[in-house]
């Protein structure tokens, strides 16, 4: 047989090896490509599933709690007359006048309503509270000239 022949099978025979292993191998990596893509997807379906569930009770946790903190005033454990109390919302909830309906106040309670399970008060509603323990409240009146006076 022709050596020049020899050669030309063989390096035919090694070329197609070659191209087979590479399609093979091409074969392999995207099937396992694919399967890593189908299970990272159902991952972060999951995730996402998960995030929405607590954006849901988390939204819903505060349209309660500023619920509760209107209607406060009305519930039983309120301790004040309600028709004395003022929502104000932020950053404290309620101001309340005992004794404004009778037209004789007796003093001024600044209140804050919690719910749930952390009833812990903000970095600014701790500050607001000190002040007022600390004295640090004052009254001031504007007076502004009405139409005509100068």
């Amino acid at each position: 047989m022709n050596t020049g022949l020899l050669t030309a099978i063989i390096l035919a025979t090694a070329i197609v090896a070659i191209l087979l292993a590479y399609y093979i191998i091409k074969w392999r990596f995207e099937r396992l490509f694919h399967c890593w893509q189908e299970a990272q997807l159902k991952l972060w379906q999951g995730e996402k599933e998960l995030a929405q569930k607590q954006a849901i009770a988390q939204s819903r946790a505060v349209l309660g709690g500023k619920f509760t903190e209107q209607l406060a005033p009305y519930l039983p454990d309120f301790n004040y007359d309600p028709t004395e109390a003022r929502f104000i919302g932020s950053p404290v909830d309620l101001i309340v006048f005992p004794g404004l309906s009778s037209g004789d106040p007796k003093e001024i309670v600044i209140m804050e309503i919690k719910t749930g399970k952390n009833c812990q008060l903000t970095p600014q509603e701790r500050k607001i509270r000190q002040l007022i323990e600390d004295g640090m409240v004052r009254w001031e009146l504007i007076q502004q000239p009405g139409p005509g006076e100068a």
